[in-house]
């Protein structure tokens, strides 16, 4: 099944790409790879949660500002190739904005990396990274980077 299909099976929608908050593009592709520039919980272009995970923002509502990430990123590999040309997810980069003393970036990255399971199937899986930091831009809780092949 195609992932724009599983998507529609899934009721979800592609948004339209987020527009870049600096000097950069929301993805590149090289050879058969593309890189999304770091994406934010963003509907409509307004954050979806603002704080740190930890704190101000729960560990559940962290996944789902990270799956949220992971939609736009969707999106943005959309726009430069076409979602149907992935070959598989390679790898995840999530930055956690964390309260101090907060240790659970893997499982708020997970939001992330399980809805690309969801999409892909097997060829979802991918290596990752879960980093904690002190802030991310507009407040954001998390910040997903995907790079995906494509054929």
């Amino acid at each position: 099944m195609s992932a724009k299909a599983r998507l529609a099976e899934l009721g979800i929608t592609l948004p339209s790409v987020a527009t870049p908050l600096a000097a950069y593009v929301p993805a590149v592709r090289t050879g058969n790879l593309v890189y999304t520039s770091g994406q934010l919980p963003l509907e409509d272009g307004t954050p979806t949660h603002s704080g740190k995970v930890g704190a101000e923002v729960s560990a559940e509502a962290g996944r789902a500002a990270a799956r949220t990430c992971a939609l736009n990123g969707l999106a943005a590999i959309d726009a430069l190739v076409g979602l149907d040309s992935v070959v598989r997810v390679v790898k995840v980069v999530g930055f956690v904005a964390s309260a101090p003393g907060f240790t659970g970036q893997p499982g708020v990255v997970n939001g992330a990396s399980e809805f690309l399971g969801e999409v892909f199937g097997a060829a979802g899986a991918h290596a990752r990274s879960a980093v904690g930091v002190t802030s991310l831009p507009l407040d954001a809780p998390v910040e997903v980077e995907i790079i995906v092949e494509v054929g």
